[in-house]
């Protein structure tokens, strides 16, 4: 449909809607989700019934809203599906992952004193390919090569250009033929599986520098962690994690005098070295050992200096709202049956999500699940995950938020005061559809900043 067409048909919704008597009603809706770009629409009702009498005392029902339902925000942490609720996500993993350091939420401000590394394990090299380096402020050249020599394909295996930072050309292979592809995908489906053994074995190294077992260990010390997973631009995922020791009961309590920084340090470097993961030989393919790569980098994390809380909680909330989409791909499923040729992605992504495809149709790997995970490059687990004594939850950071919220309503009057426990609270709801359509963008926009209309239809609004 031409854009004019859609421009007209979003502007005659936008006038229905500010038409609407219940305008004002639908305004308050939208400014309650936040921004949220696809809120959820539900359809039900609330009762509070007296305990002792079995009286109505209060009833809301969505027939009483705008098209009759309620939108709520859809409360995805994916930057690319929901910039608003994405932000949300990202404020309450800052707060989570600070509370970690400093205290705060329940944490004790004593587990600032812990010993705590920024730990970074990378991926190992699948082939040469365009990078961006600096050193002392100055880029250097991709991969320059005095011989310039060239591949089994005829390429020259040299690249004398310095990249700027959004060169489209950066995480692209030298030579997509020489390039691991199968290394690539493989390693991302395993990832998850080399941080638990790496986790299992930082416990282990710990205890041997200690001259303990690892039951004596658990009665002196805890591990907690707080990790991430970024995707490179070349399409492979490595994980950044806060690691701290604590006493036997958590954060509350102190470690022993043994468990050091350098300690620390020395068990991270040997249990990254140690755990690998064995892929079975299969029809035409030679078996793998897939293991972190060389480059393990373990620093302290200071309330001074470059490594503060803050920065390692910035850094760590950032990355918590995005996934495979930043190595060119997409943020939604593949079907095997799409023409891969077709799908909107750089051409090094559609060769990696063709791998995914290809390798799943070995019975072998039908655990790794890559067919299911073709769009996040053969990657399954989650990228942001916490040990159970690193700090508080989101859940309960969310239900902070959500008291404080419904105490804002009862003092204003929006919501009924009641002693919960004389109230039984009866509530259906059900699913009714979700996001806006373009007119409701457009008013939606408009109650933002004028500028925000553009963005909502593309730049293509008159």
């Amino acid at each position: 449909m031409p854009a004019s067409h859609r421009n007209a048909h979003a502007i005659r919704e936008a006038i229905t809607r500010l038409n609407d008597p219940r305008l004002a009603r639908w305004a308050a809706q939208i400014r309650h989700t936040g921004g949220c770009r696809q809120p959820i629409h539900l359809r039900g009702t609330v009762e509070h019934y007296d305990r002792a009498t079995g009286r109505l005392l209060h009833r809301y029902s969505t027939n009483q809203e705008p098209d009759g339902v309620l939108r709520v925000p859809c409360k995805t942490r994916r930057a690319s599906r929901c910039p608003a609720c994405a932000e949300t996500y990202r404020a309450d993993t800052y707060h989570l992952i600070r509370a970690g350091l400093t205290g705060g939420k329940g944490v004790p401000e004593s587990v600032s004193s812990h010993p705590c590394l920024f730990v970074t394990l990378t991926a190992p090299s699948f082939g040469p390919v365009h990078t961006r380096r600096e050193r002392d402020g100055r880029i250097l050249p991709c991969h320059p090569r005095r011989n310039r020599e060239t591949c089994p394909h005829g390429r020259v295996i040299s690249c004398t250009v310095r990249h700027r930072a959004d060169d489209d050309v950066l995480g692209e292979p030298l030579c997509p033929g020489c390039y691991d592809y199968t290394g690539t995908v493989l390693f991302n489906a395993v990832a998850p599986v080399l941080w638990k053994r790496f986790a299992d074995a930082l416990r282990r190294h710990l205890a041997a520098l200690a001259g303990l077992t690892l039951a004596q260990l658990r009665e002196q010390l805890v591990v907690s962690f707080a990790k991430v997973g970024e995707f490179q631009r070349r399409g492979v995922v490595h994980f950044h994690a806060i690691i701290r020791l604590d006493g036997p009961a958590g954060p509350a309590t102190t470690p022993p005098a043994w468990a050091t920084c350098d300690v620390l340090t020395r068990a991270v470097q040997r249990a990254a070295q140690a755990v690998t993961v064995t892929i079975p030989q299969l029809a035409g393919e030679l078996a793998r050992v897939l293991r972190w790569g060389t480059q393990v980098d373990a620093r302290p994390i200071t309330l001074t200096g470059e490594l503060t809380d803050q920065a390692v909680a910035g850094y760590i909330a950032k990355y918590a709202t995005k996934a495979a989409e930043c190595a060119g791909t997409l943020d939604q499923r593949i079907s095997p049956t799409q023409d891969l040729s077709c799908l909107p992605v750089r051409d090094h992504a559609r060769r990696l999500i063709a791998e995914c495809l290809r390798l799943g149709a070995y019975e072998e790997l039908a655990g790794l699940r890559l067919v299911q995970w073709a769009h996040m490059l053969g990657f399954r687990g989650h990228l942001s995950t916490r040990s159970r004594h690193y700090s508080t939850t989101l859940t309960q950071i969310r239900a902070e938020r959500q008291d404080h919220v419904r105490a804002e309503e009862i003092t204003t009057g929006r919501l009924p005061l009641f002693d919960e426990d004389d109230v039984l609270v009866i509530a259906r709801w059900e699913y009714a559809g979700r996001g806006l359509s373009p007119g409701d963008a457009l008013v939606a926009a408009l109650l933002g900043s004028p500028a925000a209309v553009l963005a909502a239809h593309g730049g293509e609004a008159r």
